[in-house]
């Protein structure tokens, strides 16, 4: 069993590497080459923790395997990151364990490339202003795997406690990029793609704020009663996701779909865009929404790469 530790993740994988591992795993769902299995995700009692599973296969790479973990809210006071989880790998042709995973930031980095890969095929193509709701451990992976989708001019931000953008803020002059406290009807109005990444129960994006044709790329709704966006405003996208079944039990979908405002019909697999057989984004003024619930196959195509990298950094270690 090959062992790669989380401190070993980041000398192994890059932003280009997550992007096109996800990239590759979104069209092999849409293709039916790959699927996942269903979602275990529960609070344990304690600590007020999510803790689960998710796992899949993809039958094109024979990447077999799960992802164990969840959130423990806590854990940054205690320096800790709150999102806590690690990736098991199996042999598709015998169940043998292949290897162990850290997943803490294959987490981190396949969600952002997520979000990138949507900019990619349905953000404006003349996008100049990036909007961030959030701004949490997750947001600088966010902005700077979206930065490089498209020629942002400036990022303009939002955040339950103002406080914390100065994360924000940093990250944007690391990339060259100003950066401007905005409110939410700022950012509705000006933000040709908005990135939402929360912990929310609540709406916190309404659709009478959001106008013209925009990107909304949802990566903080997976579980069963968060939500970041209004309902409404989800309902009058063009709406787009990782996987419908999870996008519509635990994603921005739900509530669409609860109150009956979306159908299931309605949403496409961002896959379908990347393989061809969707035309996607049909004009500047079109409001386009990716719904990214976060799917086990991401991970488990991430952790793929690095195991590979490992086995080839050793070799040539040893060479």
């Amino acid at each position: 069993m090959i062992i790669v530790t989380e401190k070993e993740i980041a000398g192994l994988i890059d932003r280009k590497i997550s992007f096109e591992a996800v990239e590759a795993v979104f069209a092999a769902m849409a293709s039916k080459d790959a699927y996942n299995f269903p979602v275990i995700r529960e609070a344990i009692g304690h600590a007020d923790a999510l803790y689960g599973f998710k796992s899949g296969f993809d039958r094109k790479s024979l990447v077999l395997g799960l992802k164990s973990g969840g959130y423990w809210p806590g854990n940054e006071a205690r320096g800790l990151t709150n999102h806590q989880s690690t990736v098991i790998l199996f042999d598709a042709d015998t169940g043998m364990v292949k290897a162990l995973v850290g997943g803490n930031l294959l987490t981190a980095l396949r969600t952002a490339a997520a979000s990138a890969v949507s900019i990619k095929h349905l953000a404006p193509k003349g996008a100049k202003v990036l909007g961030m709701i959030g701004a949490g451990h997750q947001s600088t992976f966010q902005m700077r795997a979206a930065v490089e989708q498209r020629d942002f001019e400036k990022v303009i931000g939002w955040n339950f406690h103002p406080e914390m953008l100065g994360r924000l803020a940093d990250t944007a002059a690391e990339l060259g990029l100003p950066f401007e406290e905005a409110s939410l009807d700022q950012i509705g109005s000006e933000a040709d793609v908005i990135i939402s990444i929360t912990s929310s129960h609540d709406p916190i994006l309404l659709d009478a704020q959001v106008t013209g044709g925009t990107h909304i790329a949802c990566m903080g709704t997976d579980t069963k009663g968060k939500q970041e966006i209004e309902a409404a405003l989800v309902a009058r996208a063009t709406v787009f996701t990782d996987e419908i079944a999870q996008a519509v039990t635990i994603g921005e979908c739900q509530h669409a779909i609860g109150n009956g405002t979306l159908k299931e019909a309605d949403i496409t697999e961002l896959g379908a865009v990347i393989n061809g057989s969707h035309q996607g984004r049909t004009s500047d003024d079109e409001l386009t929404l990716f719904d990214g619930t976060g799917v086990g196959l991401q991970d488990l195509a991430v952790a793929s790469a690095a195991v590979d990298l490992a086995i080839r950094k050793t070799a040539d270690n040893k060479g």
